[in-house]
């Protein structure tokens, strides 16, 4: 039996684990007394902007960095002029097209004419950018990286034999995030064959699992990686406990924290994970402070990370006093106030409208021999917009661009939720010139605005922008203008978008299904000819039909 028997087994029968953890892993008392309420939907829509970065620091090899979905940077040995890359996603995405097995694809692309087609590429950037750029199609990731594995392999050069550790991390991360975990095990064998097997590819693995909430799945493979020949160490325990906290499971992470103690003894490090998971990830004071409290009762002496995490939760629910207080006692105890913690307090003082006092802060950050950042600036001009101090939260926008500071994304989100719909247009003009968006997130924000403010003509006239900008409507941009219309009554129009997602491939909704065939019923006789659109008053010239 193979290392990996007791993962590979419940791949295929994935009902034999539980989707949470056993009873043992409950959450401690106080936590599971509240974990109903506390989670409940409507609480996220009453928490303020989360425009302050995550204060925890930790090794960004013990974590994916592949969550931002954004391009790789060209890498400075490629020459791709020829479409080289081109070429090689064409040949790997028709192979795994065509063939009826993995098997039978790779000796497909083995056997390519190369009077025809290109070579294999030999740059292992190169393999990597192809990788990123099949991140969403597994099973091309799982066969390019076994096409470049042979390749290596076969190329004779010095030190070949494997491809690059980066590779193999995308391919595992690719196929775990399409819930391919037998492709992602199969990396990871591949790689323990070949000797190459790295910690991260086993994080990454763990990381995957707790976003799918397999909890335990996600335990086991902390587990067995000694069997692996990967030292399962505090850094690696750390980055499962991360992980569990960023999939919103924190109690989990608690809970598994205390009950490994007798390996990895407590330390504020490890609590620290768990706070940022109250002070971050699920904004909860309550929770926060009962943490805070099990540090003392373990004797944890709170680091400078963990006062600065407390600043950031006190600040973002508004509660002035105890950000105050837990700042000074940070400075009491010796710790000193990073530019995170002084961000927290511009925007808390801000928001509580304590203008001269956050400009203080200002002058403090520059004694203190820290730098402005964009996140300073954008502490203080979100709670000014929220506020609807359009005109003061402007003056801060032009102050911070004298200084060479480039505005944010969020910085022009504060702005657009609150302008009117032509000063919206000229705001996504302006973003688009200083290459700073707007992106999908952007437009589904401001059809949510529009459709809110009873004003639909204006949701249209954002999603027709949406489209100018090279967008393509998302599922939930549908839904939102689709609902919306339905909510104001403009079911014909209504129904134009909803035939066209379903047309684009998204799925149906069963509530608008019923919906649209009661009205369809309801308005048979009149749904022909020059009328069908006139069945409910229009309100604006962008109710009329489209062409």
């Amino acid at each position: 039996m193979t290392p990996s028997s007791t993962i590979d087994a419940s791949e295929s029968k994935s009902q034999a684990f539980p989707k949470t953890l056993p009873s043992r892993m409950a959450a401690p008392p106080f936590a599971a007394a509240l974990r109903r309420h506390l989670l409940l939907p409507h609480r996220y829509s009453l928490l303020p902007s989360r425009h302050i970065s995550r204060s925890t620091a930790h090794p960004l090899s013990d974590e994916s960095d592949f969550e931002c979905d954004q391009p790789l940077p060209p890498a400075p040995d490629d020459d791709d002029g020829g479409g080289e890359l081109s070429s090689f996603l064409h040949r790997v995405s028709h192979a795994s097209s065509v063939a009826s097995s993995p098997k039978e694809a790779l000796s497909l692309l083995l056997s390519s004419s190369p009077s025809s087609l290109p070579p294999p590429p030999a740059s292992p950037s190169l393999l990597v950018r192809a990788l990123w750029e099949l991140r969403r199609d597994p099973e091309a990731a799982a066969l390019a990286i076994r096409w470049g594995e042979y390749c290596s392999a076969s190329s004779g050069a010095e030190g070949a034999g494997s491809p690059p550790a980066e590779a193999w991390h995308l391919a595992i991360w690719a196929a775990g995030k399409a819930g391919r975990f037998d492709l992602a095990w199969a990396a990871v064998r591949r790689m323990l064959h070949r000797g190459v097997l790295t910690r991260r590819a086993m994080i990454i693995v763990m990381e995957r699992y707790a976003a799918a909430s397999e909890l335990e799945k996600a335990l086991k493979t902390f587990d067995v990686m000694e069997k692996f020949k990967v030292q399962a160490d505090q850094a690696v325990f750390y980055s499962l406990l991360r992980a569990l906290c960023k999939s919103k499971n924190i109690e989990d992470a608690e809970e598994l924290l205390l009950m490994r103690k007798k390996f990895f003894p407590l330390t504020a490090e490890g609590f620290n994970i768990i706070l940022d998971g109250w002070c971050n990830i699920i904004i909860d004071v309550a929770e926060a402070k009962r943490v805070w409290k099990e540090m003392s009762s373990y004797c944890i002496t709170p680091d400078g990370t963990s006062y600065t995490l407390m600043v950031s939760c006190f600040s973002k629910v508004g509660n002035l006093f105890d950000t105050l207080r837990v700042y000074d006692e940070m400075k009491k105890r010796g710790w000193t106030p990073g530019i995170g913690v002084y961000n927290s307090l511009v925007y808390v003082l801000t928001r509580e409208n304590c203008m001269k006092d956050a400009k203080k802060i200002f002058s403090k950050i520059i004694d203190e021999g820290l730098q402005l950042n964009v996140e300073t600036y954008n502490s203080m001009i979100i709670p000014l917009c929220e506020s609807c101090k359009l005109d003061e939260a402007r003056i801060m926008m032009g102050d911070m661009i004298m200084k060479g500071i480039v505005p944010t994304i969020l910085t022009y989100h504060a702005f657009l939720k609150q302008e009117g719909v032509d000063e919206t247009l000229q705001l996504l003009r302006k973003m688009k010139e200083n290459g700073c968006g707007p992106n999908s997130d952007t437009f589904l924000m401001l059809i949510d605005k529009f459709i809110q403010a009873n004003e639909s003509g204006n949701a249209l006239r954002v999603w027709n922008e949406m489209i100018r900008y090279d967008i393509s409507p998302a599922y939930s941009h549908y839904m939102a203008v689709i609902q919306g219309l339905v909510k104001h009554g403009c079911i014909p129009r209504a129904l134009e978008y909803y035939d066209e997602m379903k047309a684009k491939g998204f799925a149906s909704d069963p509530i608008l299904d019923r919906e649209f065939k009661t009205f369809l019923l309801a308005n048979r006789d009149h749904w022909r000819g020059a009328g069908k659109y006139n069945l409910i008053p229009q309100r604006s010239k962008h109710f009329t039909r489209r062409t």
